[in-house]
């Protein structure tokens, strides 16, 4: 008979062996695996806690980690009916994934994504940065109090290698005594380091454009944050305007030499993008009498030094999609848009010289009722970057809970979502049992639907055949996919 003390032995002994096995090849494990999984061994042991959390293992399992590119829809009112703030992650294979990112509120607003790490704006007081992967939370006090005109693409966030250090950037308008003397200039950058007790003024070497900041984007490449600012005298009447994360300093880079406009288009619009970690600037004209269209060529400029400020052309696309997503919209050698069909397509680029036809386009998901030319784009990867080292500062907030009309905004959407989920669970159950069922050649169909006042969306449950999988269509308001 086997005692109590001789299967405590065994276990022990059990806990041991896998204890001692090397470290190099626990590690190789422990790579393989994703953030959900790690999250789970952390309560195995003490070990493969500490072994999991250390800051060396973090970094290696983040620079393995898998890159998916998000897709964000900011909160708003479409026909007098409220939609909350939405994000889809897509993989390398263009597979929309119904993975849900639990960290981003319905009123919340996305400006940053850093090492797994989101920057999101909220309505209140406060800015929140969060894991979306472990679902760790911090809110951050923001750099002033009421202030008016303030926007999310304002903000910006971004991480320097060398000093490993976070930082939160805010372009602050011109202001006297709270109010804006200049809505359209900035003098100033607020900085906040994450784990520092306040935010600091860094004043930039002029006034600077705050129309072009939100029109053109903002980036951050290799501890740098860029952006455009107007130049008269310059090429394009433009110039990139930088700012070092770790010094904390600004440069002045200047664009590529401008070619000839065509007299018969409208005026040129720019942006600037991150394409591989490179900093690129985009620009194309409008058309003549509708500013919204481009027309022409789409031209992708990269910078190849900085150093000597040279410039190479790596696209140039002919027939190019009205709207250009931000930060990132180039992604694994494919082009991300939305079409004014208000449907999400990617489209492959090959080649330098490109002619974009709708034919060659992939549809990835549709997304009605959104506001059309809503959409960001960024990249983004599942970490286990820890937020607790930054959480002692007395800059950092408890959040501030919904109420009200705030709260009661959602109600019917978050009611709509448990339903939702209930209904998906239940069809997996009858999946199960269907496929373990001792009469497989019954012949059942089940029809499901529920139709939701708040944001007509119908979603529709059923099986086709015997013992198949059952299909999930949801459609209308948010998106549009099928998950078998």
């Amino acid at each position: 008979m086997v005692t109590g003390e001789t299967n405590s032995k065994r276990q022990i002994n059990e806990e041991c062996i896998i204890n001692c096995l090397p470290g190099d090849l626990i590690e190789r494990i422990f790579f393989r695996l994703p953030v959900s999984t790690l999250l789970r061994c952390t309560g195995v042991c003490k070990h493969w806690y500490n072994f999991i959390r250390d800051p060396q293992f973090v970094a290696s399992h983040l620079q393995n980690a898998h890159r998916y590119a998000l897709m964000f829809f900011p909160q708003g009112l479409v026909s007098g009916e409220p939609h909350p703030s939405d994000a889809i992650l897509i993989d390398k294979a263009w597979s929309p994934s119904t993975y849900a990112v639990p960290v981003i509120g319905p009123d919340d607003l996305l400006f940053g994504s850093c090492n797994g790490l989101l920057g999101l704006y909220t309505k209140t007081s406060t800015i929140k940065i969060a894991n979306f992967a472990t679902g760790e939370c911090m809110h951050l006090a923001k750099p002033a109090k009421n202030m008016r005109g303030d926007h999310f693409t304002f903000y910006s966030f971004g991480f320097h290698p060398v000093t490993k250090e976070y930082k939160i950037t805010h372009f602050f308008g011109d202001c006297v005594e709270g109010c804006p003397r200049n809505k359209d200039k900035f003098s100033v950058i607020q900085v906040y380091t994450l784990g520092d007790e306040k935010w600091k003024d860094i004043p930039t070497p002029e006034a600077l454009s705050l129309n072009t900041v939100r029109n053109s984007g903002v980036v951050n490449v290799n501890g740098t944050m860029y952006w455009l600012t107007e130049d008269m005298i310059a090429s394009w009447q433009h110039a990139v305007m930088s700012f070092d994360l770790r010094e904390e300093s600004f440069a002045i880079i200047a664009l590529p030499a401008a070619r000839e406009d065509h007299d018969h288009y409208g005026p040129r619009k720019f942006w600037i993008r991150d394409i591989d970690g490179k900093l690129c600037m985009v620009t194309a004209q409008t058309g003549r009498y509708d500013a919204r269209s481009l027309v022409g060529e789409l031209q992708i400029w990269t910078l190849d030094n900085m150093a000597e400020q040279r410039w190479s052309q790596k696209y140039n696309i002919k027939n190019p999609p009205n709207y250009i997503p931000g930060p990132h919209f180039v992604h694994w050698d494919r082009i991300l848009t939305q079409l004014s069909s208000s449907n999400v397509y990617s489209y492959e680029l090959i080649g330098e010289n490109i002619e974009i036809g709708f034919s060659k386009m992939k549809e990835l998901l549709d997304v009605s009722p959104r506001k059309l030319y809503n959409m960001q784009s960024y990249i983004c990867v599942k970490s286990l970057v820890c937020l607790d080292v930054y959480k002692k500062a007395s800059i950092v907030r408890r959040p501030k809970q919904q109420v009200g009309w705030q709260l009661k905004k959602w109600e019917a959407w978050e009611h709509n979502l448990r339903e939702l989920e209930e209904l998906w669970g239940y069809s997996q159950k009858q999946e199960h049992h269907l496929s373990i069922s001792f009469m497989p050649y019954l012949n059942i169909y089940a029809q499901y639907s529920i139709r939701c006042c708040s944001t007509s969306q119908k979603i529709s449950i059923s099986q086709d055949s015997p013992g198949g999988l059952i299909r999930w269509d949801r459609n209308g308001a948010g998106r549009s996919y099928r998950r078998v």
